[in-house]
């Protein structure tokens, strides 16, 4: 049991001897030395932050995209489209269209 204590002691010596061996640049600063790549962790927020931009542009002109569709559409086009989907029947689709086009727009 003292021999392990003893060799483990001797261990740590030499550890901290090595670690008393390397340049004081690289003991303070890390393996980066005098920080030559600072730069570069600033370009992980930026790149995140660029990504979450795009799809806010995109999902904001999309949906300008389809606002502006439906308003244009207008009330023919709603028939149209509950009669293809068979909401309403077809005497229903032409008295309704009837009704529509009979009306003075404005």
């Amino acid at each position: 049991m003292f021999t392990a204590l003893t060799s483990m002691a001797g261990e740590a010596a030499t550890f901290g001897g090595a670690l008393a061996q390397v340049p004081a640049a690289v003991a303070a600063h890390g393996p980066w030395g005098d920080g030559a790549f600072w730069p570069f962790f600033l370009l992980f927020p930026l790149f995140w932050i660029l990504v979450i931009g795009l799809f806010i542009f995109v999902g904001r002109r999309t949906w300008r995209r389809n606002h502006h569709w439906a308003a244009t559409q207008g009330a023919e086009g709603v028939l149209r489209e509950r009669y293809a989907r068979g909401e309403i029947d077809e005497t229903e689709f032409r008295q309704r269209l009837e009704v529509l086009r009979s009306q003075p727009s404005s």
